[in-house]
């Protein structure tokens, strides 16, 4: 009977260990384009280029990878990945017209979550934005709060602010897995987001 009952609450809870795997990260490859070449829509493409150079940039790194550091002066691997997250809760928190808290609270410590955590705000901000009208991407602002006090920028600072800077700290990624001997996986291609097995 206690065999019965072991292989029982085995069976269980191998069954809820699979009920809490994770789905598949976004940005694995960047989906089909529309027809309707809204601003909106171009904003969210901006995105999803960035969600999936990252989601590459960030495959299969090492912790040797996440320690390294280019120089004393400059930012390891890891806080550069850290700065991203931070990066990809302004556009989430924008997107929803939502104040970002800087710094941002309850950065993940775990390498895996803050990863996954970056991709989800992203794939968040491109479900909010997509098919929005001018005039709603217009009343879109991003707001800081920082110590209490507040301060406010149009929704453009977004593209050549937080958008463009995950894209290129995700290049420094890139450059700096590949100076510690682990290259970008094979057969990623930014221009038709798709990879190649």
């Amino acid at each position: 009977m206690r065999t019965l009952i072991a292989l029982f609450l085995l069976i269980n809870s191998f069954a809820m260990a699979q009920n809490h795997i994770p789905s598949e990260l976004p940005f694995k490859s960047i989906p089909d384009g529309g027809t309707n070449y809204s601003s909106a829509n171009l904003l969210v493409r901006m995105i999803e280029g960035a969600g999936y150079r990252y989601y590459w940039a960030t495959e299969g790194l090492t912790a040797d990878d996440l320690a390294y550091q280019p120089s004393e002066s400059g930012q390891s691997v890891r806080e550069t990945l850290e700065h991203i997250y931070g990066l990809s809760d302004i556009v989430r928190n924008t997107s929803m017209d939502t104040v970002s808290i800087r710094p941002p609270a309850n950065t993940p410590a775990d390498w895996p979550t803050l990863r996954m955590q970056t991709l989800r705000y992203l794939e968040d901000a491109t479900k909010q934005l997509k098919n929005k009208s001018p005039d709603e991407l217009a009343a879109l602002e991003i707001v800081f709060e920082r110590g209490g006090k507040q301060s406010t920028f149009p929704l453009w600072n977004m593209i050549n602010g937080p958008i463009s800077d995950i894209i290129y700290h995700t290049g420094q990624i890139v450059s700096f897995r590949r100076t510690n001997g682990n290259p970008l996986p094979k057969g990623v291609n930014v221009f038709t987001g798709r990879t190649k097995a």
